[in-house]
């Protein structure tokens, strides 16, 4: 390790967990080795996680303590088994004496059974979560053993007893200046800091009864078509040694983190973790092991590769920064015309009206003879595959299907191997969308993925994809992500109909809005300040309704959410096709209304849902086109460019986001973070 004082550890624990707040949570902890050998010390706080700098400020700790060697762990809790509170925060000790500390990502499912057993096994439990009875039963395996086991052999007991997802971090009295990590459905990376260039840019791994001492191993390549280099193999040890380019061990630092955002100031080298792997960090050396060789056909190709390789970041830290906005929310919102722009980027040529997507090149020939097509995503993501269906529709002339990951698994929903199953995803770690993804690969469908996150669990498991390219995007809602999603599976479903010319003439015309789409973003980011009044307006309500139809009706939807997620409104979208059957009973003089009724061919149904409405005294705000002359001259309206229809959603959502956010500045509330979420759903 780097000598490094405890306040230079204190201050890299307290910053990682600072870039991670937007991730949501309702408390912070984190623990550190003290003076003398198994001596650690808690700083715990319910709140943010300022509250637990100015506890570890006030603390009597010696922080001038010069280390050379320490772990260290801290962690962000979102209550999942029991609420917010210190007792509850992680770390979790497995007893007084702290002989085990652990924290923990995801719910251990059958928690409530081990405690259980635990209980009547004389332990006693100081929490309510379910990861004490993970330290506890740490204890108790290591009790039972006469011989003291390895810190590896030890966790992967005790990960065999365990059900459902989890990330791990384990620290023990027992296995000082070691740590032991692992994970199974939750998201994990390590980083890797030295002063030298590395010898090797990759981990092997030891799988069980195989020699992994002295034999040799060959990196792997970073094209599968490159030819053979001729460089010699290097020896497993030489792998995990993070030896130096000549030869010499060097002094390293390992930052184990839920996501690169918590280590990007410290490192860009940074290695994924697959599900099952347990990683051991020892006097300079990490070893990478698997809990269990599963039958080869229900592992990925990433599971079964015998390395992980360590990848470089691309991410600056001024990406993760708020700059000159108050919030991330706002600055992630003004960043659309760059965010799409970074989108199509490489990817369409305006000249020759041409998408390359180099993703999906080798796989378009089967996605064209697809059956069908299935969208399976959460929240935000769902959206924006209800906002693309109707031009997958129309451009492919294949059924399209769209899902939400839960009711998807819930109902064990039929797929075939001639489905082609596309899973969006802003973070790649949704944990409902990643088991619907594994769901689709055992059942032989297609997997294409469409995220945000390079490197995350779905970019790593879909055959082939789409990395949007939007940028870290920090604030809980989701803005530019969203508008990004949308370009990339129009980008999609354009490339997919390469092959029709009856469809030239509408992709033509779909390309020249889109080469004008960032011009239009930018003219309507420029009347915020109506949108500021407009919330003054609407938001003394305790309700609000969003009616549309067509392709505004995912408008409808990802507007409601986004208010309902940040102001804590409610708000509903409403297929304006719908309103008789039920929810125009809810229209009156008292309930505020927004109609989008931009022109497209369902201008004239709108029209007549906007009649309905009048007709019982609504008075509705109405988001139309610039230059729309049939818009009644009383009504409040609000003014957007046209452009073609299956595009006019990214422009009719910009003004909602906007009034979202300032419906929850006047109300006090914190943009970025709402309460009882997070940015990643990595539990189901």
């Amino acid at each position: 390790m780097f000598l490094q004082s405890r306040k230079e550890v204190l201050d890299v624990l307290v910053a990682g967990l600072a870039r991670q707040e937007y991730r949501g949570y309702d408390s912070a902890g984190l623990v550190v080795d003290g003076d003398k050998s198994g001596e650690v010390h808690y700083f715990k706080e319910v709140g943010k996680v300022a509250g637990l700098r100015k506890k570890i400020d006030g603390s009597s700790v010696d922080v001038n303590k010069t280390l050379m060697e320490q772990v260290s762990i801290a962690h962000t809790r979102w209550a999942t088994h029991g609420p917010p509170s210190e007792r509850n925060c992680h770390p979790i000790r497995s007893d007084a004496n702290s002989e085990f500390i652990i924290v923990h990502n995801g719910i251990v499912t059958n928690g409530g059974d081990l405690r259980f057993v635990l209980e009547k096994r004389g332990y006693r439990f100081e929490t309510e979560t379910d990861t004490e009875a993970v330290a506890i039963l740490t204890k108790y395996i290591f009790d039972q053993y006469q011989e003291k086991p390895t810190f590896t052999e030890l966790v992967k007991a005790v990960l065999k007893e365990l059900e459902g997802s989890f990330a791990f971090v384990f620290k023990s009295a027992h296995y000082p200046n070691e740590v032991v990590t692992a994970r199974r459905g939750s998201p994990l990376l390590i980083g890797v800091k030295t002063d030298k260039k590395l010898k090797v840019d990759f981990v092997d791994v030891e799988f069980a009864g195989q020699d992994n001492t002295e034999s040799r191993v060959e990196a792997p390549p970073t094209n599968l078509l490159a030819v053979p280099t001729g460089t010699p193999k290097v020896l497993r040890t030489q792998s995990r040694a993070f030896m130096s380019e000549d030869g010499l061990p060097q002094p390293i630092e390992f930052f184990v983190a839920s996501d690169a955002a918590a280590i990007i100031e410290h490192t860009k080298r940074v290695l994924y973790l697959e599900d099952d792997d347990i990683a051991h960090i020892a006097q300079g050396e990490l070893h990478i092991h698997r809990l269990r060789r599963k039958e080869q056909g229900s592992l990925s190709p990433q599971q079964q590769a015998a390395t992980r390789t360590i990848e470089t970041l691309e991410i600056e830290l001024a990406a993760i920064m708020k700059g000159k906005f108050d919030t991330f929310m706002q600055k992630e919102i003004y960043e659309q015309p760059e965010s799409v722009v970074n989108t199509m980027r490489g990817r369409v040529n305006f000249d020759e009206y041409k998408i390359t997507l180099g993703g999906l090149r080798t796989y378009l020939p089967i996605m064209r003879r697809g059956r069908r097509i299935v969208f399976i995503a959460c929240g935000t993501s769902y959206h924006s595959c209800i906002a693309t269906r109707a031009i997958f529709e129309e451009l492919t002339e294949i059924p399209v299907g769209v899902e939400l990951a839960s009711d998807f698994l819930d109902r064990k929903t039929p797929i075939f191997r001639d489905d082609i199953c596309i899973f969006v995803s802003q973070s790649g770690e949704t944990a409902d969308t990643i088991l619907a993804l594994r769901y689709c690969n055992e059942r032989g469908a297609l997997s294409v993925g469409v995220v945000n996150t390079v490197g995350s669990t779905i970019s790593r498991e879909t055959q082939c994809g789409v990395h949007i390219n939007a940028g870290p995007e920090v604030g809980v809602a989701s803005t530019k992500a969203y508008t990004s999603q949308y370009v990339a599976l129009l980008m999609i479903a354009l490339q997919l109909s390469e092959d029709r010319i009856s469809f030239t003439e509408r992709r033509h015309q779909i390309i020249d809005g889109l080469h004008a789409l960032p011009g239009q973003i930018k003219n309507i980011l420029g009347l915020d300040a109506g949108f500021q009044q407009l919330a003054n307006v609407v938001g003394d309500n305790k309700s609000l309704l969003l009616m549309g139809r067509g392709y505004q009706y995912a408008t409808c939807l990802e507007g409601a959410l986004k208010i309902k997620e940040i102001s804590y409104m409610h708000s509903e979208g409403i297929l304006a096709g719908e309103l008789k059957h039920g929810p125009l009973a809810l229209v009156d003089e008292n309930m505020p209304v927004i109609i989008i009724m931009t022109q497209d061919s369902l201008y004239p149904k709108v029209q007549s849902a906007f009649a309905q409405i009048t007709a019982r005294k609504a008075q509705p705000v109405v988001l139309c086109n610039e230059g729309d002359n049939a818009i009644p001259a009383n009504a409040k309206t609000i003014r957007v460019p046209k452009t073609v229809d299956c595009l006019q959603g990214l422009l009719n959502i910009i003004p909602l986001q906007l009034l979202s956010y300032h419906l929850a500045v006047r109300n006090g509330y914190d943009v970025d973070f709402p309460r009882n979420l997070a940015k990643s759903v990595t539990t189901e």
